[in-house]
Order: C-alpha cells, then sequence, then structure tokens
C-alpha cells in the first residue's frame, strides 16, 4: 500500500490513519476555539478598526515567528504547529472583519486602515523571523 493510499484509508477509529486525521482535526479546533475566543476578548479590550488592526498584526508576528521557528531551530513540534498556526492564529486574526470594517469607514479611515493592515502585517512577519533566527541562535536564510 503506498502511503496516498494509507492516508486515503477509511479504518476504525483505532487505525492510525483515521485516528491521525481525528487528531489533527481535534488540535485544529482546541486551538480554534482559544484563538476565536481570545479574539473576542481582543475586540471587547479594543473596539472597532483599532482591535482588528491590533489582532492582525500580534497574529502575524505570531505565524511569521512559528513558521520561521520551524524552518531555524525545528523545536516546536507540528501538532503545536497545527494548534498554534492553523486553529488559534487562523481564529484569532480576522481578514473578513477587517474588510467589513474598512468597507463600513470613509475613505480616510478606510485607506489608513487598508495601508496600515498590510504594511504592519508584513513588518510583523519579518519581526517574527528575525526573533525566531534570534532564538534559534542566529541561523541563516
Amino acid at each position: 500500500m503506498t502511503p496516498a493510499q494509507t492516508v486515503m484509508s477509511t479504518g476504525t477509529l483505532t487505525s492510525g490513519p483515521l485516528l491521525a486525521r481525528l487528531e489533527t482535526l481535534a488540535l485544529v479546533a482546541l486551538g480554534g476555539f482559544a484563538g476565536a475566543n481570545c479574539r473576542y476578548v481582543a475586540s471587547l479590550l479594543v473596539p472597532g478598526l483599532g482591535g482588528t488592526l491590533l489582532a492582525n498584526v500580534v497574529g502575524a508576528f505570531l505565524l511569521g515567528f512559528v513558521f520561521y521557528e520551524s524552518r531555524y531551530a525545528g523545536a516546536l513540534s507540528a501538532e503545536t504547529r497545527l494548534v498554534v498556526a492553523t486553529g488559534f492564529l487562523s481564529s484569532f486574526t480576522t481578514y473578513s472583519t477587517f474588510a467589513l470594517q474598512s468597507a463600513q469607514s470613509a475613505v480616510l479611515p478606510l485607506v489608513g486602515n487598508v495601508v496600515a493592515t498590510y504594511a504592519l502585517g508584513f513588518a510583523a512577519v519579518v519581526a517574527g523571523r528575525a526573533l525566531a533566527r534570534r532564538t534559534a541562535g542566529g541561523a541563516s536564510a
């Protein structure tokens, strides 16, 4: 049986491939639950455009760190990356709210929010990469 066939197997709950897929779904769901709740609390603390901008920039920084940490040091397990990146950060950050709030704003705040979100988001990923490099002892690339 090829690896692709093994992954596509529909075994019982105790067989490897199905159990691994269920574990992955559970990890993503757990992270998503936590991320969505943290996003809700953040929206209460900093409502409106500012809160969405803050969540998206913090999320971009953390995602940059998690991604580059795995390239430079690899200390985070694949399961941790699933929980944090795919689960938590996907629920914590929010493109749809960013788009809706921007579209509902007057022209100047709309443009400012779009420019700030993208500029600060890219800068946050670069900062996350720098932190990952530093924590890995200066690894390159």
